[in-house]
């Protein structure tokens, strides 16, 4: 069972997401609960992965290997370390609610419209999105890797563009056009990340005459590849250009906010919760692995950058008046924490690092989610026209409070330990960065309460007042979410027992030590 694991995994949704395109078009219900069967059944392969996974055994598990194009030695290689297995269970984890909570998004607007299947495509979309995920968590080919970096942005582009949110504010040709906008910027701003590491993909073959992480890395071993110094660099630059794309990192970030205000609720998150994920997890399996001399000359450049995203992401978020784009700030904030911990070199960071997109994925989910559960109750993304909603939807505003409190990683949830595990690994390595980068800490704390404070506290607004409670659908999405929030917040070993290993073998790639702590002898 182990030889096929991972296939089946990343196969099952792919699958599933055939067969809920099929569903006739009068049977909407029926492709919803088809959609969210084949979610949970890739949770429970997902779960399988994750429990037969051996945090001391071998850097990659459950290996899989097969010739796919022989003239050019590319093949169909997979294996999962201790980060892929983490951010596969993520993805896994995170589907089923993505579902449950676009369930009534993509029913049509008109009583008569059993022609068209636009829910059947809908839930089909965010299937093959999960499989091309999961596929490219475990892909140890680069070219493989490439094909499913690159072939994600297809489905996505189209849950962007074709399903936008129907609180727009303003009218249906003026929301189309924006969505429309938000759904091309996605793709050329991927498009020439992902050509621009075609090219460094290519160039990696000539050099190294394979695709093979662990024939790359074997040839580095022995001494038989010898990459000469500015190939590397050009390579390196290549690859992580691409991935701070995806991530996003600045200045390359903004399509992102557009992208999450535009798209449905559901789709929001599985862009910063999910397909954001494989650019900063990219930073760590391939640039570090594959270029550990080009990723130390770039590091002091790399960590400038990430810390001008977490200080301009935060400032931003702390200005906006628009609810979704004020989390979309939010993450490319904590985007840069990501990348500061990948590149401080030290393995609290990395594991940091590791631990924030798994912590990341959860916060972001559930105040995301969340806050569409609000936004469709109000017909409306201002944040001036909420005001109350703790008087009249208890339970509504609780479940945001905790998602808001996770986002700026109050002690006690889980983005804490991992913000924490960053700073560590960057005080230790960098002081002054360390430094700069805890602004973002307060800045987080202002925009969460800040946000908190005009929607749910004060007077209740008109058109607030009659507004319903989170109903049992709902309940299902959110409080899972928040239940983890909370358990890995006080118990994070079950994650940090997966990592540490996988951490430790990067740290090894790049021939790095932690520091040791200066201390001065007794008198």
């Amino acid at each position: 069972m182990s030889f096929t694991l991972l296939t089946a995994t990343a196969a099952l949704p792919a699958i599933g997401a055939i067969a809920t395109a099929a569903v006739p078009a009068a049977r909407r219900t029926a492709a919803k609960w088809l959609a969210l069967v084949v979610s949970l059944a890739t949770l429970a392969l997902a779960g399988i992965v994750f429990a037969r996974f051996e945090p001391g055994g071998d850097r990659y598990q459950l290996t899989e290997s097969h010739t796919w194009i022989k003239d050019f030695g590319v093949r169909y290689e997979l294996g999962v370390d201790g980060i892929g297995v983490a951010l596969l269970a993520l993805t896994a984890l995170l589907i089923p609610f993505v579902i449950l909570a676009g369930w009534h998004d993509a029913d049509p607007l008109e009583t008569n419209s059993s022609r068209w299947r636009p829910t059947q495509g809908f839930f089909a979309l965010i299937l093959m999105v999960e499989a091309m995920v999961i596929l490219s968590f475990v892909a140890t080919d680069v070219f493989l890797f490439y094909i499913l970096f690159e072939a994600m942005l297809i489905p996505m582009y189209f849950l962007i563009g074709g399903f936008g949110d129907r609180a727009h504010s303003g009218s249906d040709e003026n929301a189309a056009a924006q969505r429309s906008y938000a759904a091309v910027k996605f793709l050329l701003y991927n498009l020439a990340g992902g050509l621009i590491m075609l090219a460094a993909v290519i160039g990696l073959y000539v050099v190294a005459g394979s695709f093979s992480l662990s024939e790359i890395a074997e040839a580095r071993a022995n001494g038989s590849l010898d990459m000469a110094t500015s190939t590397e660099r050009w390579l390196f630059l290549g690859f992580f250009f691409a991935f701070a794309v995806k991530a996003p990192l600045w200045p390359l970030h903004t399509w992102l906010p557009n992208a999450m205000g535009e798209a449905t609720t559901p789709v929001a998150v599985l862009i910063t919760a999910v397909v954001d994920k494989v650019g900063t997890f990219a930073m760590l399996r391939f640039c570090l692995q594959l270029f550990p001399e080009a990723s130390k000359w770039a590091t002091p450049v790399i960590l400038v950058l990430a810390l001008i995203s977490i200080v301009y992401g935060a400032l931003l978020a702390v200005g906006q008046r628009d609810i979704k784009r004020l989390i979309a700030y939010a993450s490319i904030s904590h985007f840069g924490f990501i990348v500061l911990g990948i590149f401080a070199m030290t393995s609290q960071g990395q594991s940091g690092a590791t631990l924030y997109m798994v912590n990341h994925g959860l916060s972001t989910a559930a105040l995301m989610l969340v806050a569409g559960f609000l936004i469709t109750r109000r017909g409306s993304r201002l944040i001036s026209d909420y005001g109350g909603v703790q008087k009249v939807a208890p339970v509504l505003a609780g479940t945001f409070l905790i998602g808001g409190l996770a986002t700026l990683s109050l002690p006690g949830l889980a983005p804490f330990v991992s913000e924490f595990l960053v700073l560590v690994g960057a005080f230790s390595a960098y002081p002054v960065v360390g430094i700069i980068a805890t602004v973002g800490i307060v800045l987080a704390a202002l925009y969460v309460l800040v946000l908190y404070q005009r929607t749910m506290t004060g007077p209740v607004r008109e058109g607030i007042g009659g507004m319903p409670d989170l109903k049992v659908r709902e309940l299902a999405v959110a409080l899972p979410l928040i239940a983890l929030l909370i358990f890995l917040g006080v118990f994070p070993q079950p994650l940090t027992e997966v990592v540490n290993p996988a951490v430790q073998h990067t740290m090894h790639d790049v021939q790095k030590k932690d520091p040791q702590p200066e201390v001065e002898a007794a008198k």
